[in-house]
């Protein structure tokens, strides 16, 4: 870092000449060339298509022919040439080396002089950026929602008023007097009397106008009090038990076997029908073993106390089309998987009888049949027996979080 920052600064002294020199043309240390500075632009205002041949006379007045003189300088002063009025002449073979940029020298007084020019640089960056973040970014961040929706409403019409009407604004003659208004401005002259006009006239007003932007933001911008709410639900499942699933099937049981026991499982956000990739893949669901661990979602906090079971389970089946279950619609709305002979395949359980055909087989387990399951409606006399998985959703309302007014970044 301190090589590059050496490097730096011995090559940086062209920057702050180039700073110098604008400084000296706006601050009117020679008149005569802030009025060509403005003749000038005044030029380039009226005729833009003189602008792409402006960076080409600067190259040529600014940088080849002080050049060209530095190699052909006029004779000095006191010499017979110059005692005989002949005159510059540029004829002849080149009288001086070329000028070249060389950066300074560690340790010199240039080398220091771009060091405290950095320096002041870094301040008035420093300065600036403090100045801008003071003055807009209150405006801006929407930590006074009231005065930020306000400026939000004035771009967005003068967005639309200078798509309609930029055609016909003099923008030539607005460049024009603006130019020449600012740098008129920076005159030693003027500068006293502008003070005192802005004294005598405008700072008495500035409150007045504070004061009405106030009152027009307080009756006219609304904003929403109330945080935004959202529906957010949960699917429990369970499971039949492995005793329950064996068992042959009774007419009347509620389930895969004699009893019909259940084994809570879990809560996840996804229902786990027949037909969801993780089914089809044999993931076991994912979730939380209870309701208690079912948390909001990042940046929402709950707005109810308690979760609240949806009655209208042929609803969100519908709208997911989900197939290969039943819908009860009474009682505690479960939706239940159709039976289907090759769930058990399908799922990774292979039983004893697949294992010694797997055996006789050289090692290889014959592929089970597939059955694409039959839908909810296409279902008769489910309730002699019913797949393994039953499901339930559970809703619940959140709200926004509150955020801190003010984040620092």
């Amino acid at each position: 870092m301190s090589y590059n920052f050496r490097h730096f600064n011995a090559r940086i002294g062209v920057v702050f000449q180039f700073q110098a020199d604008v400084e000296r043309l706006l601050s009117w240390t020679r008149p005569s060339h802030t009025l060509s500075f403005l003749a000038v632009y005044s030029f380039v205002c009226l005729d833009p298509y003189l602008l792409p041949a402006l960076p080409m006379v600067l190259l040529v007045l600014a940088v080849l022919v002080p050049s060209f003189v530095a190699r052909h300088p006029a004779p000095p002063k006191g010499t017979l040439s110059s005692e005989q009025s002949m005159g510059y002449s540029a004829k002849g073979p080149p009288l001086a080396p070329a000028t070249t940029v060389r950066p300074a020298k560690e340790l010199s007084k240039d080398f220091f002089r771009n060091m405290r020019d950095l320096q002041n640089s870094m301040g008035d960056f420093s300065h600036a950026h403090d100045k801008i973040v003071e003055l807009l970014v209150p405006v801006t961040n929407f930590s006074d929602e009231a005065l930020s929706s306000t400026v939000f409403l004035f771009l967005c019409g003068g967005a639309v008023a200078m798509t309609l009407a930029s055609h016909v604004v003099p923008w030539r003659l607005l460049f024009l007097a603006g130019g020449w208004a600012l740098v008129v401005s920076g005159h030693p002259a003027v500068k006293p009397l502008l003070a005192a006009q802005h004294q005598q006239h405008v700072q008495p007003r500035e409150e007045r106008a504070k004061t009405w932007l106030d009152r027009w933001i307080a009756d006219d911008v609304i904003l929403d009090s109330a945080p935004e709410t959202r529906e957010v639900e949960i699917f429990e499942l369970q499971r039949m038990s492995d005793d329950a699933w064996r068992r042959p099937a009774r007419r009347g049981d509620g389930g895969g076997g004699g009893g019909g026991e259940w084994e809570p499982w879990l809560f996840s956000p996804s229902p786990y029908d027949p037909l969801s990739q993780p089914r089809i893949a044999g993931e076991r669901p994912r979730g939380s073993r209870f309701f208690e661990d079912v948390l909001p979602p990042h940046g929402w906090e709950w707005s109810e106390k308690k979760w609240a079971l949806d009655l209208w389970s042929r609803d969100w089946v519908e709208e997911r089309i989900i197939t290969g279950v039943e819908v009860e619609t009474e009682g505690e709305r479960w939706v239940y998987d159709i039976y289907d002979d090759g769930e058990d395949l399908r799922t990774g359980v292979v039983e004893e009888q697949h294992q010694q055909e797997k055996s006789e087989a050289g090692g290889k387990l014959p592929k089970a049949r597939h059955h694409p399951p039959p839908s909810w409606e296409e279902g008769e006399d489910s309730s002699e027996r019913r797949g393994r998985w039953r499901r339930r959703r559970w809703v619940r309302l959140v709200k926004r979080r509150a955020a801190p007014a003010t984040v620092l970044s």
